[in-house]
């Protein structure tokens, strides 16, 4: 697809929303009020809004490369931070999904370059759960649990932070970890612990009275 293309869909796709709603776009100017923050991979065929069905305006979205949430990433921790604050989200998602390259390069041992200390933060969820994932000899079953733990970790890390652990005690905030099987097109719930995570984690990180 080239940019000449991606005009051409553009003018389609108005033309479309207009038809079945002359409003649609003045309406969608006014302001945004979703209650999800989707964060996923930036892999090109894992399309936030598509596979949920969602349309724009209804999902608040942030994506980079493994769906990662570093307490030092100033781009993860200010979405956060606005979508908690400012749009008074009722749920954040942390989407992983089978068959991702970031999660697939930070298990081999190679120098990356910049992507060393980025992929180090997976290879840190490998590193406390290694008995497990060692002692499944099928590579790409391994692989797919590395996926799944890396959702479950990221999922720690973003209630680690203050600002979710204020929005859960002030309005019920809850957080989510689900993986996107791309076999199949179906989202996997890993049914993410919430209360039972902050109580474990509340000696170290609490941060609310």
């Amino acid at each position: 697809m080239n940019t000449k293309d991606i005009l051409k869909n553009n003018e389609q796709w108005v033309a479309k929303k207009l038809k079945k709603d002359p409003d649609y776009f003045s309406n969608l100017s006014k302001g945004q009020a979703p209650e999800v923050l989707y964060i996923g991979c930036s892999d090109s065929r894992v399309t936030a809004e598509e596979l949920m069905g969602a349309s724009p305006g209804e999902v608040f979205v942030h994506r980079n490369i493994s769906n990662v949430i570093s307490n030092l990433d100033l781009s993860a921790m200010s979405v956060i931070n606005y979508a908690v604050k400012n749009l008074k989200v009722k749920h954040i998602i942390v989407c992983g999904h089978y068959g991702c390259g970031g999660v697939l390069a930070a298990m081999e041992s190679k120098d990356l370059g910049i992507l060393n200390p980025w992929l180090r933060n997976i290879r840190d969820v490998y590193r406390m759960h290694k008995t497990e994932l060692n002692s499944i000899t099928d590579i790409e079953k391994r692989y797919r649990r590395l996926v799944e733990l890396n959702v479950i970790e990221q999922c720690v890390n973003v209630i680690k932070t203050a600002d979710v652990q204020l929005a859960n005690k002030d309005y019920g905030l809850t957080v989510h970890g689900w993986v996107f099987d791309m076999a199949t097109g179906k989202l996997v719930d890993l049914n993410i612990d919430y209360s039972s995570i902050l109580d474990s984690i509340k000696e170290v990180y609490n941060l609310i009275d």
